[in-house]
């Protein structure tokens, strides 16, 4: 879809060049009958670059090239009202590239998740750092022992304490077993203390855009989801959402952020030499999970009973839930998984989200 959106205002700007070039003489085209004065053919320039200036930050930058894009559509259609019987039919390419443009103007708009997300970004970043010296054999001692050599299998151990955590995901997501995938980038900036986690995905069903943010921010947590960025489909909030998150919370603290195992405040149950139980709280809201791990210290799994799902935010079913580890990676010389996540239905499990990280940062400082 972004691709056939890329060549329709290609395109679509290259054609633009004819009203300059006959204005100026500088070729004759019989499908351009009305004359056009110089004035006028500048104008058709200016629509021509703005279209190819948009053409190219959707692939350069595809966030901002609905901003050239609008202005684009403006003096076209402008352009085309003075040369109507000629160039009519550049109306309907003017809608198909207006509409897409609007969806994502709104997308940035203050109102918009992207931009909730960027301000509560920004908001997290601004309160003192916590401290970041190096993690020792010394503060993994109180740790089961499996659980120590997953930290020094993941490289933990040496590397500074982490105070926050930066993540961009490619990945799909799906509602139930026999739905659609859809392909989706999500970016995910987490706090430790206080813990925070901002998650914000950008995803399409059926060419459709949507985004969905993630909030936990002290002992809230909401889960919104916009169709096109004006239609809110899922709205879900309340302690069943609190607890949930607190669940998600813990999980990338085990995938994403080993090094935050070391807080003391979290007990651990020693099952049998590669499995354990963790509890965890925070902000009033206690979860448990069970983490199974590899004779090298890599870790399997983690599952939980304490995640609810829901598809609307009105109904809640909880329901275990695991992230099963398929793999680990370097990225940005870290070692991170490849993993996804599944809920285990009455009927049988499924898989409803697959991510890849593929960019990290730890201890961000500043936008």
């Amino acid at each position: 879809m972004k691709y056939l959106l890329l060549v329709v205002v290609a395109v679509h700007g290259l054609i633009h060049l004819m009203g300059f070039a006959k204005a100026f003489g500088l070729a004759a085209f019989e499908q351009l009958r009305v004359p056009i004065s110089q004035p006028l053919g500048l104008l058709w320039l200016a629509a021509a670059l703005l279209f190819l200036l948009s053409a190219g930050l959707l692939l350069a930058a595809p966030g901002w090239w609905w901003a050239p894009a609008l202005g684009a559509v403006l003096i076209s259609q402008l352009v085309i009202i003075t040369s109507w019987s000629d160039a009519k039919f550049g109306t309907l390419a003017n809608l198909i590239v207006l509409v897409p443009a609007l969806v994502a103007a709104l997308a940035h708009a203050p109102w918009g998740y992207r931009a909730q997300y960027t301000r509560d970004v920004a908001a997290g970043l601004a309160a003192p750092a916590a401290q970041t010296t190096p993690v020792t054999g010394a503060d993994l001692a109180h740790l089961p022992p499996i659980v120590q050599q997953y930290l020094r299998f993941t490289g933990a151990v040496g590397q500074p304490r982490v105070a926050n955590y930066r993540l961009r995901f490619h990945g799909a997501l799906r509602n139930g077993p026999d739905s659609a995938w859809m392909p989706m980038v999500a970016d995910q900036q987490s706090f430790v203390a206080p813990a925070e986690r901002l998650f914000f995905v950008d995803a399409r069903m059926f060419g459709v855009p949507m985004t969905a943010y993630h909030r936990y921010i002290g002992p809230n947590a909401t889960f919104e989801v916009n169709v096109a960025s004006l239609v809110k489909v899922v709205d879900a909030r309340g302690p069943e959402m609190d607890r949930s998150e607190t669940v998600t919370l813990f999980n990338d603290m085990v995938l994403l952020a080993p090094a935050t195992l070391i807080d003391p405040a979290i007990t651990w149950e020693e099952l049998d030499p590669l499995t354990v139980r963790a509890t965890f709280t925070n902000a009033g809201h206690t979860i448990t999970a069970v983490l199974t791990f590899a004779e090298n210290g890599a870790l399997t799994n983690f599952i939980s009973d304490d995640r609810s799902r829901t598809l609307d935010g009105k109904t809640y079913e909880r329901v275990r839930w695991s992230t099963p580890v398929s793999g680990w990676r370097t990225v940005n010389g870290h070692r991170l998984p490849d993993a996804e996540a599944r809920w285990h239905l009455p009927t049988g499990e499924f898989a409803y989200a697959r991510f890849e990280v593929v960019d990290v940062a730890y201890n961000v400082v500043g936008r």
